[in-house]
């Protein structure tokens, strides 16, 4: 099988349907053990729903890129525009494609858009829980600026450390 290719190419609306499965791979394999499954399935439903990614990879102030393997979407990133500063809302790597530099692509994918968006600081947010992941960020520049309970409706909540990159 060929390694993957680690170099992200924008998403466009016709990927909606790859980035919703892909997602839903990950979050069965990473967050059962932080969060409750009705929780998990309520975020899928909200944050994947079909028609708002459309919209999302349709609107100049969201961006989406993928890394692809076999044809397969394996790796995929999104990041808002939020005044000065630029969001990055989703990173997510298939379980079997880690550690194989396809988050660190995405991730400087979405600081070079960022930077050329006028950007001066990228932030994200990361469950408490996730220690593999708040590692990653760390290595790569990022610190914990805020650690809170976010109400996100419907009885749950994300417990999450904010965390910051200067661009």
């Amino acid at each position: 099988m060929n390694e993957p290719q680690t170099d992200p190419s924008r998403l466009t609306a016709a990927d909606a349907d790859a980035v919703g499965a892909l997602a839903r791979v990950v979050w069965q394999a990473t967050y059962p053990a932080l969060i409750p499954q009705a929780q998990i399935d309520a975020m899928l439903a909200d944050r994947y729903a079909p028609e708002r990614m459309r919209e999302q990879l349709d609107d100049p102030c969201h961006a989406w890129w993928g890394v692809r393997r076999d044809d397969a979407l394996v790796g995929f990133a999104h990041a808002v525009l939020e005044g000065s500063a630029c969001k990055l809302d989703k990173l997510y790597v298939h379980p079997d494609n880690q550690r194989r530099g396809i988050g660190a692509a995405l991730l400087h994918a979405v600081a070079s858009w960022a930077r050329q968006q006028q950007a001066r600081r990228l932030r994200l947010q990361v469950n408490r829980g996730n220690a593999q992941a708040v590692a990653a960020y760390r290595k790569y520049g990022f610190r914990i600026v805020e650690s809170r309970v976010f109400d996100i409706g419907s009885g749950f909540v994300m417990d999450d450390h904010v965390m910051e990159l200067t661009l």
